[in-house]
């Protein structure tokens, strides 16, 4: 049976079984989603409670849609299995305080040296302005990157779950601006960030190649890679705050 035919029939009766295929039908969403998840998470979470986690997701997808608005289920479905994820990842609650206190720590650097300087500062600086040696900076940064893709994530999930419930709703004027306007303001952060960093967001998102894939076309290695993806999500996330769009 096609999809169409499956919504429509699902819309109508609400039925067991035509969820079910529902279910069977868009399982590959959670394993792309959780798959691409386990990059991040792998060392703390098992492949198959991603799945389940999406799976959740899922069902939750299917029993909130509604055919009749004007977007497709793959991006609502994927939004929703994605938050899912994280917000279970999050009750784990696998991030050490000390890892916690060490990314504020990092982050709050990198805002006070961005005011003084005018630019992003470099990790020497870093170092410099924490007290602490350049190593251990790196080091710093390579441990945090899983944590700060959660927060990070967190509110761009969050706004895509806004983004969502105003394509549910008419397009009006207003909707339509503030939509445009974030895309630009994200656009415009990225285009800021030192070309390294921009090249590993560009790599990794839109390219959605590995940390390994990334180190062979920079000639760098993968805990590179990850310190230098961390930098830059700390350093979207100060300007994001600047702007009164995140909260720390």
């Amino acid at each position: 049976m096609k999809k169409d035919e499956l919504w429509k029939r699902y819309a109508k009766n609400r039925d067991r079984a035509t969820k079910q295929q529902l279910i069977e039908t868009y399982i590959d969403l959670v394993k792309i989603v959780a798959g691409r998840m386990y990059n991040f998470y792998g060392s703390k979470v098992e492949y198959e409670d991603l799945i389940g986690f999406g799976v959740i997701g899922l069902i939750d997808s299917i029993e909130r849609f509604d055919i009749n608005k004007n977007i497709k289920f793959e991006t609502y479905a994927q939004i929703r299995i994605k938050g899912t994820i994280i917000d279970n990842i999050r009750k784990l609650d696998w991030i050490p305080r000390s890892l916690r206190k060490k990314s504020k720590d990092i982050q709050n650097a990198i805002f006070h040296l961005e005011n003084k300087l005018g630019r992003n500062p470099t990790n020497e600086e870093l170092s410099e302005h924490l007290g602490i040696s350049l190593e251990e900076v790196e080091a710093c940064l390579a441990d945090i990157t899983n944590f700060n893709m959660a927060s990070l994530e967190d509110l761009l999930i969050n706004k895509g779950e806004q983004y969502i419930k105003d394509s549910q709703s008419p397009n009006t004027p207003e909707s339509i601006f503030e939509k445009k306007e974030l895309i630009e303001i994200l656009g415009n952060i990225i285009d800021e960030l030192q070309e390294n960093e921009k090249m590993v967001i560009s790599l990794y998102y839109y390219e959605e190649l590995t940390y390994k894939e990334i180190g062979n076309i920079m000639e760098l290695s993968e805990s590179r890679i990850s310190q230098i993806h961390s930098k830059a999500i700390l350093n979207i996330k100060n300007k994001l705050m600047k702007l009164g769009i995140y909260e720390n």
